[in-house]
């Protein structure tokens, strides 16, 4: 952690805003994937539709991340992320009130607006403010509050579950959602814009013409948008396929209990918190594109053991921990990757775009996993889905320019797309 000694108070504030956020975030977000065997049972719904639920959230989480990216290039990072966390905060408190899979459904979708933007905004404005040298383990830093936000939803759960009644256990878990909404004060205090993006304003104002946020589609940089999204909508499918459904793949076809389910857990989540972590130094040491490669083989091959070998349960208890590690470590490089991919005055445009359609193509997977597994059964639907989209990854990152030691330093030209050709990114890896 001698990356994090280094840090100026500039940097260690917005890391801190960026951690703290993505921990809450989390929290909200997989509080559902705790419940669904819950709504399954109290209001007779089918896996199909909890897995409906589950996409309705991340598409939308899809096109507010965009949104947030679009606002963010030209109101500001630090004051776009404080409304996104009040808007979501306040309808992940809201579900606990549903009465019924309408208004479910409509909260969930309003949650996912809100979701998208924390990521797009907060990894912009912690991948702009940190050194290159130590941009890809901070941003993987960052990421493994996921993990932290996740494992307090496992523990909320266990509590919850086993003091209260169902029907008020589940929604308890979501008013405590509003939680989040208190970060607000921590970063209007300590937190400023970069300076990439003060300059990178100045020099449009200079201009006189602020670009359109449709330049990320231009013939120059359409390239690095199609392949960086296909990437993320790879990584996200994988990964929501199998954090959506885990939980309830362990306690209908392994059969364990409310506590046995979150000690299965438990192993899993600290394994995503090591993955996350290790994924960004990584990054940092074999470069973005080997981060994405390594993990995503790894995951693809975790998947198949755990959903398709016969383990005994007690072998799946330690086969959790590469799980989560291998899913999670794919994580660990990619938000540093996308701000290097992408120019100053389009960067949270670019980046929110390319990581949201991203979700929302990844949001189908949890759908079709429900829809797959009435023909094939659960751990069938679950590998298959896995299996498909770590491919993706993989032949997405071969496509992309390798980014490590990119310094994002084109505030001068705000509208100059990085150099992607061979004769850069021999240069960049040669300086990193």
């Amino acid at each position: 952690m001698n990356w994090y000694k280094a840090f100026s108070t500039e940097e260690r504030t917005t890391f801190h805003s960026a951690f703290l956020g993505w921990v809450l975030d989390a929290f909200d977000f997989m509080v559902f994937t705790f419940v669904m065997t819950s709504l399954i049972t109290l209001w007779g719904v089918s896996k199909g539709e909890i897995g409906l639920l589950s996409t309705v959230s991340l598409l939308c989480s899809a096109i507010g991340g965009w949104v947030a990216g679009v606002l963010a290039d030209r109101f500001g990072r630090v004051r776009i992320l404080q409304y996104i966390i009040l808007w979501f905060s306040l309808f992940t408190f809201l579900i606990g009130f549903a009465q019924n899979m309408q208004q479910l459904f409509v909260l969930r979708a309003l949650q996912g607006f809100g979701f998208g933007g924390e990521w797009a905004v907060g990894a912009v404005l912690i991948g702009e403010i940190v050194r290159p040298e130590h941009r890809g383990k901070t941003v993987g830093a960052v990421q493994s509050g996921w993990a932290v936000g996740w494992g307090l939803a496992a523990l909320l759960y266990t509590v919850a579950f086993s003091l209260l009644p169902e029907g008020l256990a589940w929604r308890s878990m979501f008013w405590i959602g509003l939680l989040p909404a208190f970060l607000v004060f921590y970063i209007r205090k300590h937190v400023a814009e970069p300076e990439s993006f003060r300059l990178a304003q100045r020099a449009i104002k200079a201009a006189g013409e602020r670009p359109s946020f449709l330049r990320i589609f231009s013939p120059r940089m359409m390239y690095t948008t199609v392949f960086s999204s296909l990437m993320c909508a790879g990584l996200q499918g994988g990964y929501y396929a199998i954090a959506t459904w885990i939980p309830t793949f362990l306690r209908t076809e392994r059969h364990l209990s409310v506590i046995g389910t979150g000690s299965y857990l438990a192993v899993l989540i600290t394994g995503s918190f090591i993955g996350y972590a290790s994924g960004g130094y990584i990054s940092d040491r074999i470069g973005r594109r080997g981060n994405m490669l390594l993990f995503a083989t790894l995951s693809a091959l975790c998947t198949i053991a755990y959903t398709k070998l016969n383990f005994t349960n007690g072998e799946m208890l330690y086969l959790g921990f590469p799980l989560g590690l291998c899913a999670s470590g794919i994580f660990g490089g990619i938000g540093a990757h996308l701000t290097e991919l992408f120019p100053a005055a389009l960067r949270a445009n670019g980046q929110g775009f390319a990581y949201n359609f991203g979700r929302g193509i990844g949001a189908l997977a949890p759908a079709l996993v429900g829809m797959i597994s009435a023909k094939t059964g659960l751990s069938n639907a679950i590998c298959i889905l896995a299996v498909a989209a770590n491919a993706i990854v993989f032949v997405a990152a071969l496509l992309l320019p390798e980014t490590r030691g990119r310094r994002l330093d084109d505030a001068r030209d705000p509208l100059a797309a990085p150099d992607a050709s061979p004769a850069a990114e021999h240069t960049l890896q040669h300086r990193a």
